[in-house]
């Protein structure tokens, strides 16, 4: 809906939205004029240390406050809290903290106003419809809720929008662009991130949780890329029963991922889920380009009844991150970059995801990243959660210019994935402390680092392939021709001239390229094959021998 038709909701709309968005913006107006007064008006008379003494408390109480709020509000402040909690490249780290345990868990609507949900786009009683409703529900978000049900045998859950919800989104998300103005007037934010395009995405994504229609979508795309991994389940969809506003689902429902009792209990390493979980995702960011963008433990469960073994499941498909091709290239620059330790490959992941601001200190960040890879490289989260403060406070202290100038933004294409990896990473930790973000990476960077080989030899193969068709053709035109010449079908008569002796010259450099093409290739083709062999000696001996007959190839 156009923001000329949100305004009009929230003016004109019934006294409960209008009290909505009046509640919302007495909130944010004293926290404006709070940052105002302490960050800006004491800096600039020269009481920025009162301010930098008390700022801790003050994003404290704040923080604590906006999750009341959210807490009772619910619809889109939950889900901007969960947002906020991510964005460590902007926000203070101690509202980040304070707002990472926001649950999107809400009161549940009475069973009643569900009822009526789906009897308005079935247009027939629940009763008519499913063999058997559970008023109780499953779970309860801020957007919807999910109740269980029968269809003859099949156990299925509904997840059903919460009544008034596309009017809720249109007050609260008018509310927000009025505090994003705000925000925009306020350097240290505003710099580090393209404030309009945040909630632009931000939006997008909202409008795209309550369009059922496409969810159902991506649960079948999902199933689609892991219907032959014996490791992964996605419910199926029951098309008869879905609408913009139902969705029908397999009951696919099992052990909690955060229910470590129950899975001790069947059997399963929570370690092997662990690094199941990892792996999944890693498959979904940089093969597939489509990832599950909302991993909290109530959309990810352990099935210890699969074919072939437990399986891990996932459920609830309305948020989902599209990776471009841009950004995983930068994205695999990144992980190999930090799984072998390569600066260089860092840097031009950098560049390539737009995570650095203009006029960034790349000498400044390259030493960083050296003292960090030194002391903290290869260990797991456990490891790193038990460092010494005072060693992380030496550290900043030797790198305060960068800790203070923090020349990092994460663009609004990236703030999904960014939110999606630091849940991932807290699951999988609690799942095993000593779960190692490295060891995870490092095969991973390898298998990519093999992939860029393997593209370079398939190249060369297709260009061997193509040349060698070619030149299979060569001995029977040739043949023919001098058949011609012989027989006098063909004459060739020519006058010496500069132009002629110019063309000879290009035939006769044209037939030394293509003898020393051939060779190169050959050698190199030999040597790929002796790599992969392992028979080192003769392998580097016919790449060198390649090397040479480039030289040449080149050289004429």
């Amino acid at each position: 809906m156009s923001e000329a038709g949100t305004a009009t909701t929230t003016r004109g709309g019934s006294g409960r939205f209008r009290w909505r968005y009046l509640r919302i913006l007495a909130f944010f107006a004293p926290v404006a004029l709070g940052i105002i007064l302490w960050d800006i008006v004491l800096r600039a008379v020269g009481l920025g240390r009162i301010a930098r003494r008390t700022a801790q408390a003050r994003y404290r109480r704040v923080a604590q406050r906006y999750r009341r709020l959210a807490a009772h509000l619910g619809g889109v402040w939950i889900k901007v809290g969960q947002f906020l909690s991510t964005r460590v490249d902007v926000l203070p780290e101690v509202i980040t903290a304070e707002l990472t345990g926001l649950q999107d868990e809400v009161a549940p609507e009475p069973a009643s106003a569900m009822r009526r949900v789906i009897e308005a786009e079935m247009g027939m009683p629940v009763d008519r419809i499913f063999d058997a409703f559970e008023d109780l529900p499953l779970a309860s978000a801020s957007l919807g809720q999910v109740h269980r049900a029968r269809v003859g045998d099949q156990q299925v859950v509904i997840k059903v929008q919460r009544p008034d919800i596309r009017e809720l989104l249109e007050v609260d998300l008018a509310a927000l662009r009025v505090v994003v103005g705000w925000l925009q007037h306020y350097p240290p934010v505003a710099r580090r991130a393209d404030l309009d395009a945040l909630v632009a995405e931000f939006s997008r994504t909202l409008w795209a949780e309550v369009d059922y229609i496409a969810e159902a979508e991506n649960a079948r795309r999902f199933g689609k890329m892991f219907e032959a991994d014996p490791g992964v389940r996605v419910p199926g969809v029951l098309d008869r029963y879905s609408t913009r506003r139902v969705l029908a689902l397999e009951d696919v429902y099992a052990i909690k991922i955060t229910d470590y009792a129950a899975m001790d209990a069947a059997g399963i390493h929570r370690d092997d889920v662990a690094q199941r979980l990892f792996r999944t995702y890693l498959r979904q960011i940089f093969e597939e380009g489509f990832f599950h963008a909302d991993p909290h433990p109530g959309n990810l469960f352990v099935d210890p009844n699969g074919t072939s073994g437990w399986r891990l499941v996932f459920v609830d498909f309305g948020m989902v991150g599209r990776v471009s091709e841009r950004m995983r290239q930068g994205l695999r620059d990144l992980v190999i970059g930090v799984g072998v330790r390569d600066l260089d490959r860092l840097a031009r992941a950098y560049d390539e995801l737009g995570v650095l601001l203009p006029g960034a200190d790349m000498r400044r960040l390259r030493e960083a990243e050296t003292a960090v890879f030194d002391r903290f490289w290869g260990k797991s989260m456990q490891e790193l959660a038990s460092i010494d403060h005072r060693e992380l406070h030496g550290m900043a202290h030797e790198f305060r210019d960068l800790v203070f100038e923090l020349p990092f933004q994460l663009p609004a294409d990236l703030i999904f994935l960014g939110r999606c990896v630091a849940i991932l990473s807290g699951i999988c930790t609690g799942l095993h402390p000593e779960f190692n973000v490295f060891e995870g990476l490092a095969p991973f960077a390898q298998s990519l680092l093999a992939d860029e080989a393997g593209d370079w030899l398939k190249a060369a193969l297709q260009w061997l392939r193509q040349e060698g068709r070619r030149m299979a053709g060569l001995p029977a035109r040739i043949d023919a021709a001098l058949g011609d010449l012989e027989s006098g079908k063909l004459s060739v008569q020519a006058r010496p001239t500069p132009e002629l002796d110019a063309q000879l010259d290009r035939v006769r450099i044209g037939l030394h390229r293509l003898a020393a093409a051939i060779v190169f290739a050959s050698l190199a083709l030999t040597g790929a094959i002796l790599y992969g062999e392992a028979d080192l000696r003769i392998s580097l001996a016919a790449w060198a021998g390649a090397l040479v007959a480039l030289v040449v190839m080149l050289a004429r």
